[in-house]
């Protein structure tokens, strides 16, 4: 049966990304990628790059990967695990060009906070997987947790403020199309500090 998953044989080791794609070229990073409409959008209209899906849900994963196999999006591959997890010990070092983290779950009771992956651990695994000028894109609903996130990221010298990325509209994710008639979208971007 055909697949985009990636199924690791050794999951404390870090993946290969030119035996995972028929091709070498950049890889883009859909964190926590829901149901696949801004990583199918975005691959179809950039073939000359390889994405890589994120997500811990298995249904998801299952759903994603029957469309990329119906679309015939060879430079897709998904990877089920937590996309913390991932991005800390199985993206190898400087291998990454764009991460997009849109709509984390902010977690938003005081006692939950700790659950959130945006903190200076999680800015370190950003920092050692980026190559030098690799961008990270990030929105969330939640005004008070997109205000931490994007303090973080001012505040941490290895990463520099970029013109905000906006999704077209057909690459909007299904809770930014939700969330754009309700409330604001907190955006920001940057790149890695050579």
């Amino acid at each position: 049966m055909d697949t985009c998953r990636i199924i690791p044989e050794d999951w404390l080791g870090q993946l290969d990304f030119e035996g995972c794609y028929n091709a070498v070229r950049p890889v883009e990073v859909d964190v926590g990628c829901g149901k696949g409409g801004f990583l199918l959008a975005r691959a179809a209209a950039f073939p000359e790059t390889n994405f890589l899906g994120i997500d811990r849900m298995l249904r998801r994963i299952r759903k994603i990967d029957n469309k990329v196999q119906r679309r015939g999006l060879d430079n897709v591959k998904l990877l089920r695990v937590d996309a913390s997890y991932a991005i800390s010990h199985m993206i190898p070092e400087s291998s990454v060009s764009v991460y997009y983290v849109f709509f984390p779950d902010p977690w938003p009771k005081k006692r939950h906070k700790s659950q959130r992956f945006f903190d200076a651990l999680f800015l370190n695994a950003l920092h050692r997987t980026l190559k030098p000028g690799g961008f990270i894109h990030a929105a969330t609903d939640h005004i008070p947790f997109f205000e931490e996130i994007e303090a973080l990221m001012e505040n941490d010298c290895r990463f520099v403020r970029a013109e905000t990325f906006v999704p077209l509209e057909n690459e909007r994710t299904e809770f930014e199309r939700y969330y754009l008639r309700r409330t604001d979208i907190g955006r920001c971007s940057f790149f890695k500090n050579e």
